[in-house]
């Protein structure tokens, strides 16, 4: 498989610079991966450096909390497609989860859903901060909010993606919506488990080792 095409390309540390992202960049148009994922400030470079080729940009949103007020995720996610993002990552209300406000999350989630547009967007839910039952209340209302997917974690908390967390996931979503893996990857083997157990994307800064590792492992 071409495991580069599951990638997002990824470099959310806030100390980055524009010579950081355009390496990035570079790096996506190198190997093949499916996209990079930037904060949203970010989001014109990216597309500039990325014009003429297949590579998308995926902006997060809200991130990393998902705590701020439901118009200003909004209006971030619509300006981050204003930009150029033909992907949205954005962070769900983890603490009214937990409360179990519902449809405050929902409303939420639908106002970033709309504000998207054409551009896909993915559900973070931060599972090392939830139980069993609010990972699966989350599914459900990422997939009836409209998302594309549901993702496992910013890689900013206390946990990352987790193959338990991830083959939950995809059951509860049951071809709904489809799932990324995103925090800890580093390394082909971690990858490839997280995409046996129901992930069809991959959120990583360890995108080069994991493909040259996924190479040489098939003798290329």
């Amino acid at each position: 498989m071409n495991i580069a095409k599951a990638i997002d390309h990824t470099l959310l540390k806030p100390d980055a610079t524009r010579d950081d992202i355009l390496k990035l960049c570079a790096e996506a148009r190198e190997f093949g991966f499916f996209s990079v994922c930037v904060n949203s400030s970010w989001v014109g470079v990216a597309a500039d450096a990325l014009k003429g080729s297949d590579i998308l940009v995926a902006a997060v949103t809200g991130f990393p909390l998902g705590a701020m007020e439901s118009g200003a995720k909004a209006f971030e996610t619509r300006r981050a497609v204003d930009a150029g993002a033909g992907e949205i990552d954005t962070v769900i209300a983890i603490g009214r989860l937990r409360n179990g406000e519902e449809s405050y999350v929902l409303d939420d989630l639908r106002g970033v859903v709309e504000a998207a547009g054409p551009a896909r967007v993915k559900v973070i839910f931060e599972t090392c901060l939830l139980t069993r039952e609010q990972k699966l209340a989350a599914c459900w209302l990422a997939c009836e909010a409209g998302a594309a997917f549901v993702k496992t974690s910013t890689g900013f908390s206390t946990g990352g993606a987790t193959i338990e967390d991830v083959r939950l996931m995809a059951a509860a979503v049951a071809g709904r919506c489809l799932v990324k893996a995103s925090g800890g990857i580093r390394d082909a083997a971690s990858a490839l488990a997280m995409i046996e157990a129901g992930a069809a994307r991959l959120g990583t800064s360890n995108g080069i080792a994991i493909v040259q590792g996924s190479a040489a492992s098939q003798g290329y």
